[in-house]
């Protein structure tokens, strides 16, 4: 987990265009009524609900914004005017002022900790996707980093919006849209050979590519054939061997590595010749410390 991430570079940052929320309204209700399921009773009984604010969101940490349009959602749908300054996907330093909201004590402390946590946890996300991917392009500049769908259950669209503010991709968004082949499904299959299994596949499915999970040398130049090879968990050295072993036997089949991929060995990976790194990590990460501040 990247505390403070010294790659990045946020005076170089060009802001990009703010992207909507990935999350509809009856979502964000939701989430609003589980923190607030009968009325907020503090703010209620001390009688100043109505009582016009300001609410702050600052960058306490170095961090890869994301979520902010989550966030301004959440103060609108509790009646706030809010300004969004800066838009997920930003790489900003401290005390950046990411989102402001004007409104009613009421409205503001019923808004305020749902919308802090979700841009604290996406960005978190996000700024370790970023740390993975500046290092694995330190080692091919061309390498992609992409995210499992090991997420929290029922968080997967703001996990996927944090890895992709953070510049890497979906790996999988679910069982629906990939082939992916594991030694779990081969175990069914019994002596069929691997030449055999691959053509199934493509004639059931000819607009996708096949990928198929190995675990070393020998099982890689068994599935050759296969579109993508999934190295999981094997070392820098192994998946440069299996890179040289698929080249001399003609294999036009790109090298993907999983398993234990993170910032700290992700240029050793892009450098050994995985194309694609297939990451968990961020899924893990701390969240980022966004400040609040409140005025009246």
């Amino acid at each position: 987990m990247i505390a403070h991430p010294p790659q990045f570079r946020p005076e170089d940052t060009t802001l990009t265009p703010s992207t909507p929320p990935v999350l509809a309204d009856h979502e964000l209700h939701r989430l609003l009524a589980e923190d607030t399921p009968f009325g907020d009773l503090t703010t209620d009984s001390l009688g100043i609900s109505a009582h016009p604010g300001t609410i702050r969101f600052f960058a306490r940490d170095p961090m890869v914004v994301c979520g902010v349009e989550e966030a301004v959602r959440l103060f609108a749908l509790c009646g706030a005017q809010v300004r969004l300054l800066v838009p997920s996907g930003a790489v900003v330093p401290t005390e950046t002022l990411l989102l402001e909201a004007t409104g009613s004590a009421g409205a503001l402390h019923r808004g305020w900790k749902t919308a802090q946590t979700l841009v604290e946890w996406c960005s978190g996300i996000a700024t370790s996707a970023a740390a993975i991917v500046a290092a694995a392009r330190r080692g091919d500049p061309g390498a992609l980093v992409a995210g499992t769908r090991k997420n929290v259950p029922g968080n997967r669209a703001l996990a996927a919006k944090g890895f992709r503010a953070g510049g890497a991709v979906m790996h999988r968004l679910g069982l629906s849209e990939t082939l992916l082949v594991f030694a779990e499904h081969r175990l069914f299959l019994g002596a069929e050979p691997p030449a055999r299994t691959l053509a199934r596949l493509r004639g059931q499915c000819p607009e996708k590519r096949v990928v198929v999970e190995v675990h070393g040398l020998q099982e890689a130049l068994v599935w050759a054939g296969a579109d993508v090879l999934q190295l999981e968990k094997c070392t820098p050295q192994t998946v440069a061997e299996v890179v040289a072993a698929l080249a001399a036997a003609g294999s036009t089949a790109l090298v993907a590595a999983a398993g234990g991929i993170n910032a700290r060995n992700a240029e050793d990976y892009a450098r050994a010749g995985a194309r694609l790194l297939v990451t968990t990590a961020p899924h893990l990460a701390a969240p980022r410390d966004v400040q609040v501040r409140f005025e009246r």
